[in-house]
């Protein structure tokens, strides 16, 4: 019975449990929910999950929200093995730390530079333009010397973080300078399975989107 998964396509987080879902190899009935209309308000969805933010994910009732929590949960439950999620602790932790850096370093900054800019039409502001690039900066030297942000292989880690740095790029933001970012953000693109299908159509939903506000 395929995974419902509530989602708005350009959304980010949205884009790294699609990501994930496709590594695995679980199917995923996307149901798209319209923020505008107030679709999240519902009672219905609220039930699912207080909070009511997406991506959220319905297996059969059990209800799970937060994208990192979404992709761990994929792989526990369906990999055949645990190479995007090693349960070795050590392991582990460090693809833990990598998801935290993405969520609360990289994805942070780049919320809130270009959120505002996008959605409320705020000026340009240099200091939260410095955080990306402290973010890109601390992201190459995690690089440095290796091809994926934790171990031989790829992980979830790769998965969030490709889709944030995907972002930028989209953004027009030149990480051109960090060698070792690019060049992983390349192998990250070339090996995550169904990487055009899910990411690639998902930035041209949050390009349509971020082109619509402007013209607002």
């Amino acid at each position: 019975m395929p995974i419902d998964l509530y989602q708005v396509p350009g959304s980010a987080p949205c884009r790294a449990v699609r990501l994930t879902a496709a590594a695995v190899g679980v199917d995923l009935n996307l149901k798209n929910v319209d923020l505008f209309k107030g679709e999240h308000l519902k009672p219905e969805f609220i039930k699912m999950n207080p909070q009511h933010t997406v991506p959220t994910m319905d297996d059969n009732g059990f209800y799970l929200w937060e994208s990192r929590a979404i992709m761990g949960y994929l792989v526990d439950q369906y990999g055949k093995n645990d190479s995007l999620y090693p349960k070795d602790p050590k392991k582990r932790a460090l693809v833990n730390q990598r998801l935290y850096f993405d969520m609360g370093v990289l994805y942070q900054s780049f919320a809130d530079y270009y959120y505002p800019i996008i959605f409320g039409g705020a000026p340009k502001d240099e200091e939260k333009f410095k955080k990306i690039e402290s973010g890109f900066d601390f992201l190459d030297k995690i690089l440095n010397g290796e091809h994926y942000l934790v171990g031989k292989n790829l992980t979830i880690a790769d998965l969030a973080t490709v889709v944030t740095v995907s972002n930028c790029e989209l953004m027009g933001y030149d990480f051109g300078k960090f060698k070792n970012v690019s060049k992983w953000f390349q192998k990250i693109k070339s090996e995550a399975p169904k990487y055009e299908e899910t990411n690639g159509e998902g930035l041209k939903a949050f390009n349509e989107l971020k082109e619509r506000l402007a013209k607002k």
